[in-house]
């Protein structure tokens, strides 16, 4: 086996494609690694190719979600991307590989494979063909063992080159600037332009507000393979989905639900995260914003969480539909605005460790901002005490989140970067 010298190739060996799968925080960690590997091979990126999510079916571009010219333009220095492939390359297309066996195609990449391996399997493609494309390519860059620069650039790239689209960023200050200025009973909402601005912002005192990031789609639920007390309909109806959109292979379901939820499996119901801020202090007085797609079960399931938090708002609520007619059907801008969102808010919490979690964790980290991560574990035992008091719940909750409040968490191995970012990528005394 061949190791990784500190010393990276000189001369560029040219163009390296990514089609990248899942959701927007999947696909926003595989930009990161694919700049990572252009760098290791000393390649031209081309801008990634983002596939259409059977689930979320947006077939949004990197350039419908994210500012490609600042991309480009930050990372200027430290490897060429172009947008489009010459005329030469013209023919390296999804549908091209999609045809059969082509030479220039990565197809096995390992999950989390070492820079060695694209050295030894990617590399000599490149020389030989001026291009190579791998496809997949989630997850396909290992987190350890790999030279300091590139860490950090991986971490340049995630919090200083993928910035949204103006309109995007334009829509969430204008949310952030109405959940910061509430109108009072005699001010009604005006939600006629993108600022939100009225002359009362003057005097007005800016609140806090915290962001919840509810994960609890269709989607969610049913691969969970917990039970979320909707009785047999609900069991059916959830199992009949996983058996259409996974044949039924779901590593969860050779649990039973107390199994799952002791081990913290469960992404938490609106009711239960509901129950968890007001443990931990918060009051009908908080402002919440409700970050998340399509909540299963509708308004029924978000009811209690409204009882519990009155001033709770989302997309919906806070722009009319003029406003969103430019997201409006699009899973992966509507999950950017919901991460803009985050990105302002003085507190944010998830409902469910997943892709948004984790890069919100680790994006709030990186800028020193505070995040609550709920101890799963620890809530899915207290929720499955029937005979527990609301004092003995309340002071639970409170000890099992002591140190899961904003404390700086350093990587350890095997962790991702992007959830964890110290010590890799920020100041070391």
């Amino acid at each position: 086996m061949r190791f990784l010298s500190f010393a990276l190739p000189q001369k560029s060996e040219g163009y390296l494609q990514v089609f990248l799968d899942g959701g927007l925080n999947q696909q926003r960690m595989g930009i990161c690694d694919a700049v990572a590997v252009a760098k290791i091979l000393n390649a031209t990126l081309v801008i990634p190719y983002l596939e259409v999510n059977p689930v979320w079916q947006d077939s949004s571009s990197f350039m419908d979600i994210f500012d490609v010219d600042h991309f480009i333009n930050v990372m200027k220095d430290d490897i060429s991307i172009v947008k489009e492939l010459p005329d030469d390359f013209s023919w390296s297309t999804r549908e091209y590989y999609a045809t059969a066996i082509r030479p220039t195609r990565i197809k096995r990449a390992p999950v989390h494979a070492s820079a060695n391996w694209y050295l030894e399997n990617v590399l000599p493609v490149l020389q030989s063909n001026g291009i190579a494309a791998i496809s997949p390519f989630s997850h396909r860059l290992s987190f350890d063992n790999l030279p300091s620069e590139i860490q950090k650039l991986r971490c340049k790239v995630n919090f200083k080159a993928l910035v949204f689209v103006p309109h995007i960023r334009a829509l969430g200050d204008a949310l952030v600037h109405r959940l910061r200025y509430p109108p009072t009973e005699s001010q009604p909402l005006i939600t006629d332009d993108l600022t939100g601005t009225t002359d009362r912002n003057v005097k007005q005192m800016p609140q806090k507000f915290v962001v919840v990031h509810l994960r609890f789609d269709k989607d969610m639920a049913a691969h969970s393979a917990c039970d979320f007390g909707g009785g047999k309909a609900e069991k059916l109806a959830l199992a009949k989905y996983r058996q259409r959109i996974w044949g039924g292979r779901v590593l969860n379901s050779q649990f039973t639900d107390e199994e799952l939820r002791s081990q913290g499996r469960c992404p938490l119901t609106p009711e239960e995260i509901g129950l968890l801020l007001a443990a931990l202090g918060f009051d009908n007085s908080t402002r919440l914003y409700l970050a998340s797609h399509k909540v299963y079960g509708g308004e029924a399931r978000i009811s209690t969480l409204r009882e519990l938090f009155p001033k709770m708002e989302n997309k919906k609520s806070l722009a009319s539909s003029e406003e969103r007619v430019l997201i409006k059907g699009k899973a992966s801008l509507l999950a950017a605005v919901d991460y803009y969102v985050g990105m302002h808010s003085d507190i944010f919490v998830s409902a469910s460790p997943g892709n948004m979690h984790n890069a919100l964790v680790g994006h709030r980290t990186f800028e020193n901002m505070k995040t609550i991560r709920p101890n799963m574990p620890l809530l899915g035992q207290l929720f499955l005490n029937k005979n527990i008091t609301w004092s003995e719940f309340r002071q639970a909750v409170v000890e099992g989140h002591i140190n899961r409040q904003g404390q700086l968490r350093l990587r350890k191995p095997k962790q991702s970067i992007y959830t964890y970012p110290a010590p890799d990528c920020m100041c070391q005394a």
